[in-house]
């Protein structure tokens, strides 16, 4: 999961990409980047961090032109050395730059054949590079010496031949102008709008667009292709034969912010229906249930915990007070991190627990890192009983799409009954959501698809190719606490800004 934008404007591009890139922080924290092209230059700014910080006046004032791309990264593959983040830079043919959200399934086997047939050298571990060469290599069998849009396109079709598994791109080529499209599946969102005549951007998320202005306009369509030339000029295409539109389900219950609009469906009314739904489950199966009150884990627990709650008839109460200074926990680098996070993260209103059985209610539980932290803070504020209440399923299996679960083994409800996943966290009692519940909740908000990537939850791979356990031997490689690359330390605290010029006046 990451965070990409694009804008082609009238005026400067950088502020708009900065602002669009605030509004999407919450799909990466790891690091930010943004390039600019001004004619045919590229001006790149990059580093490990917060947008807050990676961005100062001075780098402003370098990224000059009026269109250009941003990220926001959270790294599912590669480590998280400066070397690894977005956007990445290829000279031939025209000067591409490229940012991506998502992860590729075969980018191993695209790898060595990019060298075999093209001698094309990868230079991290990241598949995001591997996108941005089998784009260029494509770009360079047109064998062009001017770039027309139906070569872009036709690259664009041919890469998702070439390309397995879940993907939105934005991409500038230098002097020609904006780039995006979207997976032949749709598995990760992709929204483009317009304001005024010949200005548009490209996001992640509704939200980024909203913040400036934009009006939205559609999203991409699975297979699609948008063009928008550096004067305005705006093109789309299907690239790919029709497939079956199957976004990640997992950006409803927790990825997305809840006043995203994802294929037509407001994530927050989905997350209320998704609370309604829970509490059915549970007052089919606990009748004499004895809760006091309900206490939602913020953020993201709240929008279904108060549906629950009013279901219920029983008492919402606020019991945890959140630091927001801390990053996300889930996307957060290495299990000893997220684990030391969570409690820096949340502090306990006693006087909510005491002498009460309280039922706490989060959007999911993933490796159960969180969820046994709260459970134990709960106790240790005096709650006589816990309970816990998931918004999703069990998590079971990896995701290969680009979200953080790479193996079966971390996760706490993997070969784990209901009962044996709540002692796990140490919980009295624990209910997860029913996957086609979690499903209607989504979908009854009439959107024109009628099928998701659900894989972390039911193993089904909607790519094909992938088996249930293929990230059983994955190593985390963020979970090496201050992982470094040694052969540019520099890099880690004065980041990247490049100038690239193509007119041949350096």
């Amino acid at each position: 999961m990451c965070g990409v934008m694009g804008v082609v404007c009238r005026d400067a591009a950088n502020q708009a990409i900065h602002d669009g890139l605030t509004m999407l922080q919450h799909r990466g924290q790891e690091a930010a980047g943004i390039v600019t092209c001004e004619g045919d230059r590229l001006f790149l700014r990059k580093n490990n961090g917060f947008v807050r910080d990676v961005f100062h006046s001075h780098h402003m004032l370098r990224l000059r032109g009026s269109m250009g791309i941003g990220h926001v990264r959270y790294s599912t593959v590669g480590g998280t050395t400066l070397s690894e983040a977005q956007p990445f830079y290829v000279n031939s043919p025209y000067g591409i730059v490229l940012a991506h959200n998502g992860q590729l399934v075969n980018s191993a086997a695209l790898k060595r054949e990019l060298y075999e047939s093209g001698l094309r050298h990868i230079n991290t571990s990241s598949d995001s590079e591997v996108l941005l060469n089998v784009l260029a290599d494509e770009l360079q069998r047109r064998n062009s010496l001017r770039l027309e849009i139906e070569d872009v396109f036709a690259a664009v079709s041919a890469l998702h031949r070439r390309c397995r598994g879940g993907y939105s791109v934005v991409a500038l080529i230098a002097g020609y102008g904006m780039l995006a499209f979207r997976d032949p599946h749709g598995i990760r969102p992709a929204i483009f709008g317009r304001r005024g005549d010949g200005e548009y951007a490209v996001a992640s998320e509704s939200v980024a667009l909203d913040i400036l202005g934009y009006e939205r306009m559609r999203d991409l369509a699975p297979g699609e292709a948008i063009f928008v030339s550096a004067d305005g000029k705006f093109h789309a295409r299907a690239c790919a034969s029709p497939r079956r539109h199957t976004p990640c389900i997992f950006e409803y219950v927790y990825l997305a912010r809840p006043d995203s609009i994802l294929d037509g469906v407001l994530v927050y009314k989905a997350r209320l229906r998704m609370g309604e739904a829970l509490a059915e489950k549970i007052l089919r199966k606990w009748p004499e249930r004895d809760i006091d009150v309900v206490i939602p884990v913020p953020d993201t627990g709240r929008t279904t915990a108060l549906p629950l709650s009013y279901r219920l008839g029983v008492k919402y109460r606020e019991g945890f007070v959140k630091n927001r200074y801390i990053p996300r926990t889930f996307i957060m680098p290495g299990q000893a991190v997220r684990q030391k996070s969570v409690r820096q993260k949340l502090n306990v209103i006693d006087l909510e627990f005491a002498d009460k059985n309280v039922l706490l209610v989060d959007d999911s539980i993933v490796r159960g890192t969180t969820a046994r932290e709260i459970v134990s803070m709960a106790r240790g504020a005096g709650a006589r009983k816990v309970y816990f209440a998931s918004a999703a399923p069990p998590v079971r299996y990896p995701n290969v799409y680009g979200i953080d679960i790479p193996t079966q083994s971390e996760l706490v409800a993997y070969r784990k009954s209901e009962d044996e996943a709540a002692a796990a966290i140490g919980a009295d009692r624990l209910f997860y959501q029913d996957l086609e519940d979690l499903e209607a909740a989504v979908l009854r908000s009439e959107p024109g698809f009628r099928a998701f990537d659900s894989s972390c939850f039911d193993g089904k791979y909607v790519t094909g190719g992938v088996r249930p356990d293929s990230g059983r031997d994955v190593p985390d490689r963020r979970a090496v606490a201050g992982e470094r690359d040694e052969q540019e330390p520099w890099h880690e605290s004065r980041g990247v800004e490049t100038l690239v010029d193509f007119s041949g006046n350096a």
